[in-house]
């Protein structure tokens, strides 16, 4: 290799990312992590795993399978007394298990594949992946909830909407809207549940339990007299009953009372998400991964 006499060579790559006190800078764009960048990768891991295909297509199919099948069994008249989204209810009882399910797989799958540490690593602020895993899964499980009731419910209206059905205003479609709300809420719950306890099938459980336990306590709790008020609350406060209220089903209490308003159990849901939400912060930000 010849060079001019007096010429200065010319710099290589690699001697321009060395720094004049020895540090190495990259000679590639590097922008300071946001939280933009943890939603598009927490939207990545989402959709690109099949448990997200297996939970909201059970959902999906629940929901809408269930639910047109008691709108074709149903009839004008059956709709005087309920509202057009009603039949979806019959489905997502069940398909809000897949919700649950999901929400605690978006965190605890990290913690069993031992990714979590690859992701931290990547993003060292662990409550902005937190918000982002928050984020990216409550829309899109309100999205496809939403998506599936309305589906069922635009074909209830369709089908049935007659005379004979009476008169429905936009309130029910405001009830059905409050549900799926309040069934995205139940999944938030259960990321948060497997953000503290690391562990698939314990957070599946935990969640099981919060759902279908309350009922069935609270009715044992009322064939004694020393316990029958607190049983009496726990029968009119929990998430089978939230649902039904939400949805504008007629039900009372076991003892004939009318159970609370719609706002009642929605704003007791928000409470519990909210303080289980609140711990997850705090954990995820002091331990250990």
């Amino acid at each position: 290799m010849t060079t001019t006499p007096g010429a200065t060579p010319a710099a290589t790559p690699a001697a321009s990312a060395r720094r004049p006190g020895g540090g190495y800078s990259s000679p590639l764009p590097t922008p300071r992590p946001h939280l933009g960048h943890a939603l598009a990768s927490e939207w990545t891991k989402l959709t690109s795993v099949r448990s997200t295909l297996w939970t909201l297509g059970s959902l999906v199919a629940l929901v809408v399978g269930i639910g047109m099948l008691a709108v074709l069994q149903t009839t004008s008249r059956d709709y005087e007394s309920i509202p057009f989204p009603a039949p979806a209810l019959f489905g997502l009882m069940i398909g809000q298990i897949a919700v649950m399910v999901l929400g605690v797989l978006t965190v605890s799958s990290e913690h069993g594949t031992g990714l979590i540490r690859t992701t931290f690593t990547a993003s060292p602020g662990r409550l902005r992946v937190l918000t982002a895993k928050y984020l990216v899964f409550g829309t899109v499980a309100f999205g496809v909830t939403l998506g599936s009731v309305a589906f069922v419910g635009i074909a209830a209206a369709l089908l049935h909407n007659g005379p004979a059905a009476g008169y429905h205003g936009w309130s029910e479609w405001a009830g059905a809207l409050a549900g799926c709300f309040y069934v995205t809420l139940l999944g938030v719950l259960a990321l948060a549940v497997g953000a503290l306890v690391r562990h698939s099938a314990g957070g599946i459980a935990v969640m099981l339990g919060v759902v279908t336990m309350p009922p069935v306590f609270g009715a044992i709790m009322t064939l004694w007299p020393v316990s029958k008020g607190l049983g009496l609350a726990v029968v009119r406060y929990n998430a089978p009953m939230g649902l039904i209220q939400l949805f504008g089903l007629p039900n009372s209490g076991m003892d004939g009372s009318p159970t609370p308003n719609d706002l009642a159990q929605l704003g007791l849901l928000v409470l519990v998400t909210a303080a289980a939400v609140a711990a997850s912060y705090g954990v995820v930000g002091r331990r250990d991964v």
